[in-house]
């Protein structure tokens, strides 16, 4: 089983704009509502490939029942926890045609400390030998920075595999939690390592860095121009295959489930880099935060290529 764990859901609503300025009334042409969180995204993409997973979360008022139900429908169990606080609401301001746009990210609701114990119990009781855990996103106001350090014990002491995608100091400590994968871009892996990430030889020394803090795989994404993978031994770089982008938010999200589907399937490393280039490529080519379709994703994936450096 893969679980996704989002301890800062949020509902995430795309507003279409013809021309994104200030000081005047923005006409919009478009509006759309997606369920995510960067661990439920990662849910909605493993949804689209065919792989079951159950969403995790810190949900409340009726924004939380609004994912609820959002992630039932599109068949994604869900096991929350309720918090007393009401779940965020982020919205993206897109320009189209053009390149630019806006993301407003409310903080979400506090979370107490009972409401944190209950999390934990709850990931003991379900944390097995061989599942992956994706753990994904930013905190809620009130929970501590090393809350993914501490799941990252818990779940691995049981022989599940952690898969750690955050930034700032819950990266960091993550890390040092040793977690079998890590997947920051290129300026979260940066603000933590101190080094230029600049070039691929950049990169390089980035993940050695990662390595020595206990990450054993170590994927480091670009963007566009790719990502960077390292078990410690060889490392491969994959290129992003060529797309009309729409809307690059919740790419890394499913680029992290294209890799995951691929090493719970026994995958190798260099295919799952493949399939996670190509998944977060068909995400950004959709609006919104939306997932593509099997045969978007599998036609990107016939034009990823990953080569060992």
């Amino acid at each position: 089983m893969i679980y996704t764990l989002t301890l800062n859901p949020a509902v995430d609503k795309e507003y279409t704009v013809t021309r994104l300025t200030t000081d005047e009334v923005l006409r919009v042409s478009e509006m759309r509502m997606d369920y995510g969180g960067k661990g439920f995204n990662v849910s909605r993409m493993l949804s689209v490939l065919g792989a079951p997973s159950t969403a995790i979360g810190l949900v409340g008022g009726h924004t939380g029942e609004l994912l609820r139900e959002g992630l039932e429908n599109d068949g994604i169990l869900t096991d929350f926890v309720n918090v007393k606080g009401e779940t965020r609401t982020n919205i993206s301001i897109v320009e189209r045609p053009g390149e630019h746009y806006v993301k407003l990210n409310e903080p979400g609701p506090l979370v107490s400390e009972d409401e944190i114990k209950t999390l934990f119990i709850k990931i003991s009781n379900l944390v097995k030998s061989g599942d992956y855990w994706v753990l994904a996103g930013s905190l809620p106001p009130g929970a501590p920075d090393d809350i993914y350090a501490r799941i990252i014990r818990v779940v691995q002491e049981s022989g599940s595999l952690a898969v750690l995608d955050c930034n700032g100091e819950p990266l960091r400590l993550g890390c040092l939690a040793s977690p079998y994968l890590a997947k920051p871009n290129a300026s979260e892996a940066s603000q933590i390592t101190g080094k230029s990430a600049e070039s691929q030889a950049d990169m390089m020394l980035i993940t050695s860095e990662l390595h020595a803090m206990g990450v054993k795989v170590a994927v480091i994404s670009v963007g566009k121009k790719g990502a960077l993978l390292c078990d410690g031994n060889e490392q491969w770089f994959g290129n992003t295959p060529t797309i009309e982008e729409h809307n690059p938010i919740g790419a890394g999200d499913a680029m992290v489930a294209g890799l995951v589907w691929q090493l719970a399937q026994g995958g190798e490393l260099s295919t799952a880099l493949r399939w996670g280039l190509a998944c977060g490529a068909a995400a950004a080519s959709q609006p919104g935060t939306g997932m593509a379709t099997r045969e978007i994703i599998n036609n990107l994936f016939s034009r990823t290529s990953v080569e060992l450096v």
